[in-house]
């Protein structure tokens, strides 16, 4: 099956969980954008719903579908939200943030009722692997000071810079991104807890508390994973 197919499975399931009059919280990427086109084909049949996002993307795109969409800071509650992720296993520990936006997307997780990641089936996994690095936002005067405490737990850190842009990537809030490998990681809670320690650090791209249900797709359809 085709990896667009698993999108639209994904999509597809996903809009069992969205209710009339909701407020929904929608991250980024391409799962992301094939439920937006579900959820604009629902709209025009009656539909009534709006969108909460950290994505300047998804917001366009529900800008563009005619789906309205609220600034965060007037929603203190999301009925349900949705998201992707690079990784996700059977603790449900996510790690995200190749889009630099996990601060306000973990904030977005927080407020949800139902924070649901939808994923393809070979991001599932026993345990988090050390395959992506662990993205930090932090203030840019505690920048020399963050990376010297990520390297004395073993943390290789990089700070993130655009190709399109000189200098280092700053996020929508004036901040800087470090993007910091581990070589092994015994207990990912542990090192979240650790990390967010750090005077400095604003947020992780770490999520061990937030994900509360996972939709996968898989070539024989679709399987979900539910916290509780």
């Amino acid at each position: 099956m085709q990896a667009n197919e698993l999108r639209k499975l994904c999509a597809k399931e996903a809009m069992n969980y969205i209710q009339n009059n909701y407020i929904i919280g929608l991250g980024a990427g391409r799962n992301i954008e094939c439920l937006i086109e579900y959820v604009s084909e629902e709209i025009k049949n009656g539909l009534k719903l709006k969108v909460v996002t950290p994505s300047y993307n998804t917001k366009r795109l529900c800008v563009e579908k005619e789906i309205e969409v609220l600034e965060t800071y007037f929603v203190d509650e999301i009925d349900v939200a949705f998201d992707g992720c690079g990784e996700v296993d059977q603790n449900f520990y996510a790690s995200k943030s190749g889009g630099g936006v996990h601060t306000k997307e973990k904030l977005i997780a927080a407020m949800a009722k139902d924070y649901i990641l939808l994923i393809d089936e070979e991001k599932f996994t026993d345990t988090l692997s050390c395959k992506y690095p662990v993205s930090l936002e932090v203030i840019k005067d505690s920048l020399s000071y963050v990376i010297k405490s990520v390297e004395k737990i073993g943390g290789v850190p990089t700070v993130r810079r655009s190709n399109i842009k000189d200098g280092y990537t700053i996020t929508d809030d004036g901040n800087f991104l470090i993007d910091v490998q581990f070589h092994s990681v015994k207990d990912f809670k542990a090192l979240n807890d650790y990390l967010n320690s750090i005077d400095g650090v604003i947020g992780t791209g770490l999520f061990t508390k937030e994900v509360t249900k996972i939709i996968i797709a898989t070539e024989n359809g679709v399987r979900i994973v539910s916290k509780v």
